[in-house]
């Protein structure tokens, strides 16, 4: 039994390790910009959208759709970019745990 209590201190160890990580993420940044830099959006490596900037060149009228269009665009480009970091920071805390029918 002595291979449980190995196991479960490796589990209290990775528990631990992926709640600093996710504090750490909280913390990191990653920016996108689409439109030839006219919208520019901060995402946290958390999955959270820290802020929009629109160039105000960009808010011309009858341009709203395009302007939408680009925020959209910088938030995926950013979300994407926060979530492959948190998941290289998530896998590094799992990285060498044989956990019986995981992958």
């Amino acid at each position: 039994m002595a291979s449980i209590g190995k196991l479960m201190k490796q589990a209290a160890r990775m528990q631990r390790q992926m709640e600093e990580i996710q504090i750490q993420l909280a913390q990191r940044t990653v920016e996108a910009t689409s439109g030839g830099g006219a919208v520019k959006v901060t995402a946290r490596c958390d999955g959270t959208i820290a802020s929009i900037k629109i160039d105000p060149q960009a808010l011309q009228p009858g341009d709203a759709q395009m302007v939408e269009d680009m925020i959209l665009v910088a938030t995926n480009q950013a979300l994407g970019q926060a979530k492959e970091i948190s998941n290289t920071e998530m896998g590094k805390a799992t990285e060498g745990m044989n956990l019986p029918g995981m992958m």
